[in-house]
């Protein structure tokens, strides 16, 4: 039997306070430790897509800058491609790739031929290896046309594929993504989402993503982790996580004049504003699509799917205890 590889992430215990400071009674000042992460445990194995999500001030970011070295624990274990990220940050900078979707490590002024060359001086890349890569991640995300622009001047979708670009380019085992399609139109999200996937797929690069647009996790991810107050509230894939709290789907019609709420079987309406109602489903929705046209004429119908703080804010409420241990989806992805 071959030995399990060694994870790219190994978490145990892993919390983080912050110290606020604020003034009292004339030049006093109070201490107050806020606890941003609480005992978090996981691991990630080579090779695997894992969508890390949660509302704002959940503790998502705070997670990702420990993994990556920008902020130290203050409790637990941590270990990111078998470095402790803090104290070892330069050797592990060789080793991930970072992109944050609403900050570029591009420089803002030079062509973008000319930031990836610096990266590649930064990395230390072989001359041969950094054009081969180069060539290929052109390629793959159509920069081209691009590469003699200066980064301030190309679109959000451009930079984002620059920055993409730049994080792989020292061919890294493990890539962490922050809201990587943030601002994207459909074109751009779906060029992104294709090359993450090609590159887990046929280079098996590690990836871990925190995101809040449900199409990403669709598409992206076979595992899931939600973090609640600072604790991993769900570990599992995503199918495990609907079941666990499961939200409506939302049917938005669009009559051809205004009328009083449609009333119809295995729907209620939750909304109305003139000619427009939003029924939220309980049955079929190609039998409700079927009724409604049947008992009214219709201008245009949306049938929209519940985007994942939907289905992150139906777990709070039923887990309100943050205290509480993770609950376990259909996968156990800690234990081996």
């Amino acid at each position: 039997m071959t030995a399990p590889s060694a994870p790219v992430i190994d978490a145990e215990g892993v919390g983080k306070e912050f110290v606020l400071r604020r003034r009292t009674r004339g030049l006093r000042r109070a201490a107050t430790r806020v606890p941003a992460v609480s005992e978090v445990s996981f691991t990630v194995r080579p090779g695997e897509t894992v969508g890390y999500l949660g509302p704002n001030g959940a503790g998502k970011s705070t997670t990702l800058k420990m993994l990556v070295g920008i902020l130290t624990p203050t409790a637990g274990r941590l270990r990111v491609a078998g470095l402790e990220p803090a104290r070892q940050r330069t050797e592990l900078a060789y080793r991930i790739g970072v992109v944050f979707g609403q900050r570029t490590t591009l420089w803002w002024d030079l062509p973008l031929r000319d930031s990836f060359a610096l990266l590649r001086r930064m990395y230390r890349v072989p001359a041969a290896e950094h054009r081969a890569r180069l060539e290929e991640l052109v390629e793959l995300l159509e920069l081209a046309p691009f590469l003699a622009t200066p980064v301030r001047q190309l679109s959000l979708g451009q930079r984002m594929r620059g920055d993409l670009t730049a994080a792989l380019l020292h061919d890294p085992s493990l890539l962490v993504l922050d809201e990587p399609t943030i601002g994207l139109d459909v074109v751009s999200k779906a060029a992104v989402r294709d090359f993450l996937r090609r590159m887990n797929a046929e280079r098996g690069t590690t990836i871990l993503l925190t995101t809040h647009d449900l199409g990403d996790v669709e598409r992206l991810c076979r595992r899931v982790m939600v973090i609640d107050h600072g604790r991993v509230a769900f570990d599992g894939d995503l199918a495990g996580l609907r079941a666990l709290a499961p939200v409506p789907r939302t049917l938005v019609v669009d009559l051809a004049a205004p009328a009083p709420p449609i009333d119809v079987p295995g729907a209620r309406v939750i909304r109305t504003d003139g000619p427009r109602q939003w029924l939220e489903l309980a049955g079929n929705p190609a039998a409700v699509i079927a009724r409604v046209s049947h008992d009214h004429e219709i201008a245009d119908l949306t049938l929209r799917e519940p985007d994942i703080e939907d289905v992150v804010t139906r777990l709070y409420r039923e887990r309100p205890d943050p205290s509480a241990p993770a609950i376990a989806g259909d996968v156990r992805h800690n234990v081996e």
